[in-house]
């Protein structure tokens, strides 16, 4: 039986390790925080989109970002740094800025969106869906713009359903005092919200009590040592380990543990926030999953939780809460939903989505032959977890993978 160490106990390290385990691996699980899922897995927005997967990067973004930087409340925010892989990520993102790429890495995310789909209806009966709060609460994106409203409803397909402003407010309640400011939406029923750190505990559980689960390590991972083109040792600060192959599934920590093995992981964290404010009796907390599609902000209910989650600030590897972000955020959530839960006991909180300028991840092998990597989801980790783990158990035990992986591998 061959043994596999997975580095990272994120939603996509634990998937991976389950998956792993199912394809008859034997797995041991690195993972440096106390609890399971505490980096980006912890309080992101929840969302299971399996067809609201197209990339940030497009035709006219780059002009759209500019704008953006001079809004007070704008979804982007940009510190330069003094860091050589701050701007190539960023020349490979504006060269991803393509109409033509846009939509070839569409239709690739949403193979892999209905492949994650299906994937996660294979733990039904391991891990029960409520569990984890999971909701097939259908996604409602609504648009401030009569154009970009325009341009959505001619590109919805038949599973969609367009509707007014007056008819965003019938299908969701909790818009009504945005009515004024809406010129439509498109709603997509099948898409679901859940709490990922929830689904992060609930796996682990089952983790340990598989058959051929050696345990959590818990310890740093600082970095690969190499003989012969195979890593050798996994240095941690628990010690050195050793297995037969080793999955980089570490979020943003995996691009400077790569580099360690000579890999170049064009990888870039973007800071997102979230804000979790209790439901009351007598609120008007949203039953569908609701994208404000100008201003990149997300709204769900995740059990008894207004989950609001936006913004993308490009500031490096820090991951404080910037008030200034979370005053901004608790603005729009008041002038959108001012009803829908108690924003005076909110809580902020703040993540590092480790993400590629395709908006694609990373799957599958590296030029070290026992080196694999599950890397880059940005912000569908939650949603992209289950179908990217099920492609690496594949390719790894040397089977054809279930989607063509022509743009999900490193040298993409």
């Amino acid at each position: 039986m061959r043994e596999v160490i997975v580095i990272g106990g994120g939603v996509v390290g634990l998937a991976s390790a389950w998956w792993l385990l199912e394809a008859g691996f034997g797995v041991t699980l690195l993972e440096r925080e106390d609890t399971l899922g505490a980096g980006a897995s912890f309080r992101n927005g929840g969302q299971l989109s399996y067809r609201y997967v197209a990339p940030f990067a497009d035709a006219g973004v780059p002009l759209k970002a500019l704008r953006w930087l001079l809004q007070k409340d704008g979804p982007l925010r940009f510190r330069p740094e003094a860091d050589r892989r701050q701007w190539r990520w960023l020349a490979r993102f504006v060269a991803h800025c393509d109409a033509g790429i846009h939509r070839r890495t569409t239709a690739r995310l949403l193979q892999l969106g209905e492949l994650s789909r299906s994937a996660m209806g294979q733990l039904d009966g391991i891990l029960p869906k409520d569990e984890f709060g999971w909701r097939e609460a259908g996604k409602l994106v609504v648009y401030r713009s009569g154009k970009a409203f325009d341009a959505a409803a001619a590109r919805a397909d038949a599973g969609s359903e367009v509707l007014s402003a007056a008819g965003c407010v019938a299908a969701e309640a909790a818009l009504a005092a945005a009515q004024s400011v809406l010129a439509g939406g498109v709603f997509n029923r099948g898409e679901a919200v859940a709490d990922c750190h929830a689904f992060c505990t609930g796996l682990g559980q089952r983790l340990r009590a598989h058959p051929r689960f050696r345990g959590i390590v818990r310890g740093e991972a600082r970095g690969f040592l190499l003989e012969k083109g195979k890593v050798r040792w996994l240095d941690t600060s628990a010690g050195m380990l050793a297995a037969d192959d080793y999955v980089l599934a570490a979020g943003i920590r995996s691009r400077t543990l790569a580099a360690t093995a000579g890999i170049y992981l064009p990888l870039y964290p973007l800071k997102g926030y979230s804000l979790s404010a209790p439901v009351r009796p007598g609120d008007c907390p949203p039953q569908i999953s609701v994208t404000d599609f100008e201003r990149k902000v997300l709204y769900a209910r995740i059990g008894d939780q207004l989950r609001v989650a936006a913004m993308v600030d490009m500031v490096g590897e820090d991951a404080s809460l910037d008030a200034g972000r979370i005053a901004g955020l608790l603005r729009q959530a008041r002038a959108v939903m001012p009803r829908a839960a108690d924003y005076e006991t909110m809580t902020a909180w703040a993540g590092l989505r480790p993400a590629t300028p395709s908006s694609a991840p990373i799957i599958g092998a590296t030029p070290v032959s026992n080196l694999w990597l599950n890397v880059g989801h940005g912000p569908l980790g939650f949603t992209f977890a289950c179908g990217s783990a099920s492609i690496l158990a594949e390719v790894m035990r040397g089977d054809a993978p279930p989607i063509s992986l022509d743009g999900l591998g490193l040298r993409a």
